[in-house]
């Protein structure tokens, strides 16, 4: 009879592993500091309600008072919640992380009159005050984007009422981290060698979803999916609501859809959304053609949910360890020059990445950090290929926030989701060509091309299902019908029926795969949270202060070599 392999306890992972908070705060104690002091400065924020037009002086202190308290509180929201990540069942840090979430509603409620009291204010006013005080040149965009959100802009009173109901929104998303990081106990699998291992959400795709033995694959689906199946209910009811949530702050700002107002802050068409969805749908042909190669590369008379992974190259088994990992990343990103190489390999030297599973860990991938802080990347690294490539995707996230921290002034520090995914997806393409310009071996080119290929087909054809389940199911709440278990299962069901379309047995189990995926907003590509800086965010999707969200952290859906984007991203879902 063989052990079980199970996970180890956070204190059993080598310190040089883990990420340093201390660079935040060097104790809890120094964090409680902290939050007392930031506490104390919400009132002197609401202080100016009223007093915006004043004058330009007023509403510069205004501005900077806001901005020095929202800063802070960054630092407080980040250091808290990414302690909780080390370990979802931790109650000490459970404890940070809701009083960090109230402050930071309550900080949205203070700031909740400022965006009305602008748009009370002649454009003309507005216009002598840029031209009176020159401190006031760096919010001119701001109030340009405050304009264009005009219409949706209720009364002082019924944005600070709005902002107090945050915390209520955010808990559909509180109880889906907890149930699944936390309380969710998955089964132990047999691995290629029939001893029993524990399945966790960081092994599942790199260890056994990419198995040449398809018994272990099979035998991990149907454990993985068969465990999310059994808290069907729960799931739905978390979706559901987080749903109702979008549907309900959508229409208090008088948007016509929750994807309207998910996507109206990036100054995003809905029509691009849509025209996405559709153009991936006119071109599921070439998905079918490639999952047609996939079957007869294999040797399958039918191929399966579980068949979709496996390396081609069969003969090559790719194992490159954490430290292996970081040198070749850092040889593939040589191109964007030494300033680019250097500050992040002093990253890798400074315990910018907690590296490994343990019990209780977050699962996925994510790049965050603060206005201040040096940027920080969660991984669960696997010593495969896809990790390798996970690990240079958050390091192009974290080192887009880090030039942006050192080039940009506060309230421009946090760049545009639309283009949130640039940097991390070209340290891909740049680890992809280094590769295959310093292997000569026809079976790893091989590999590396398969693994391309994969990412292709997650990136765009996957994360576009995921895209479209969103959209579909938020219509469907708006239009009054009821999100059911069997609902979601069906309509799940029925979109990887049609991508998968004829090439795929499309395996019973799939149909409850939404279960594994974060709650968000229905804007899967990207979406996250903006700085409170945006003068101020008005409903719960742009409530926290977070300066920089966490790129690919508790991302909607997300594709397993793209690691995930969607609403805060990277979430390892196979």
């Amino acid at each position: 009879m063989t052990t079980p392999q199970s996970l180890p306890k956070r204190a059993e992972i080598p310190v040089e592993l883990t990420w340093d908070l201390s660079t935040i705060y060097p104790t809890d104690a120094a964090w409680e500091a902290e939050f007392t002091r930031v506490s104390a400065l919400l009132p002197g924020v609401a202080a100016f309600a009223g007093r915006l037009g004043e004058s330009a002086a007023v509403m510069l202190e205004a501005f900077t008072t806001r901005d020095a308290a929202g800063e802070a509180l960054g630092k407080l929201f980040v250091y808290a919640h990414m302690r909780l990540h080390e370990d979802s069942a931790n109650s000490v840090y459970q404890g940070l992380a809701d009083r960090v979430t109230t402050l930071a509603n309550d900080f949205n409620a203070a700031t909740a009159y400022m965006t009305p009291e602008i748009l009370a204010i002649p454009q003309e006013r507005l216009d002598a005050f840029l031209a009176e005080e020159p401190g006031l040149a760096v919010y001119r965009h701001q109030l340009d984007e405050i304009n264009h959100e005009r219409p949706h802009v209720l009364s002082a009173e019924m944005e600070s009422l709005l902002a107090q109901a945050a915390e209520i929104g955010s808990a559909p998303e509180r109880v889906f981290e907890m149930l699944n990081n936390a309380d969710l106990k998955l089964p132990q699998v047999h691995d290629e060698s029939g001893a029993l291992v524990q399945l966790t959400q960081g092994n599942y795709g790199a260890k056994f979803l990419e198995s040449q033995s398809r018994a272990v694959r099979r035998e991990a689906f149907e454990a993985m999916l068969g465990s999310y199946n059994k808290f069907r209910n729960t799931f739905a009811a978390t979706l559901s609501s987080q749903v109702k949530r979008d549907i309900f702050f959508a229409r208090a700002h008088k948007y016509g859809s929750a994807l309207e107002a998910a996507l109206d802050p990036l100054n995003i068409p809905v029509s691009v959304y849509n025209n996405l969805i559709e153009t991936v749908d006119a071109n599921l042909p070439f998905l079918h053609r490639y999952l047609r190669i996939r079957k007869r590369a294999m040797g399958l008379d039918d191929l399966h949910m579980y068949d979709l992974y496996v390396p081609l190259a069969r003969e090559v088994e790719y194992k490159v360890s954490f430290m292996e990992a970081q040198e070749r990343v850092a040889a593939a990103l040589a191109p964007l020059g030494p300033d680019y190489v250097e500050p992040m390999r002093k990253g890798f030297s400074s315990r910018w990445i907690d590296a490994l599973e343990s019990e209780g860990k977050k699962s996925g991938a994510y790049s965050w950090g603060s206005y201040g802080t040096q940027p920080f990347v969660l991984l669960n690294y696997q010593e495969s290929m896809d990790s390798m490539f996970t690990l240079a995707h958050e390091m192009g996230h974290s080192m887009h926030s880090y030039f942006t921290w050192g080039a940009q002034p506060y309230p421009y520090s946090s760049y545009t989701l639309f283009v949130a995914e640039v940097a991390s997806t070209l340290n891909e393409a740049l680890l992809t060509h280094y590769l295959l310009q310093n292997h000569n071996d026809r079976a790893l080119r091989l590999y590396v091309i398969n693994h391309a290929l994969e990412t292709y087909r997650t990136t765009l054809y996957r994360q576009t299902l995921f895209a479209e389940f969103e959209r579909d199911t938020h219509a469907r709440a708006e239009a009054g019908e009821a999100l059911t278990p069997e609902l979601l299962s069906t309509a799940y069901k029925g979109l990887n029926d049609r991508y998968y379309g004829p090439e795929v047995t499309v395996d019973e189990l799939i149909e409850v795969e939404w279960a594994r995926i974060p709650t968000s907003t229905p804007v899967s590509m990207s979406t996250s949270t903006p700085p409170a800086s945006r003068l101020p965010p008005r409903s719960p999707a742009r409530s926290s202060p977070k300066a920089s969200p966490p790129s690919c952290a508790t991302s909607a859906f997300c594709p397993p070599a793209h690691r995930t984007t969607a609403s805060t991203c990277c979430a390892t879902l196979a």
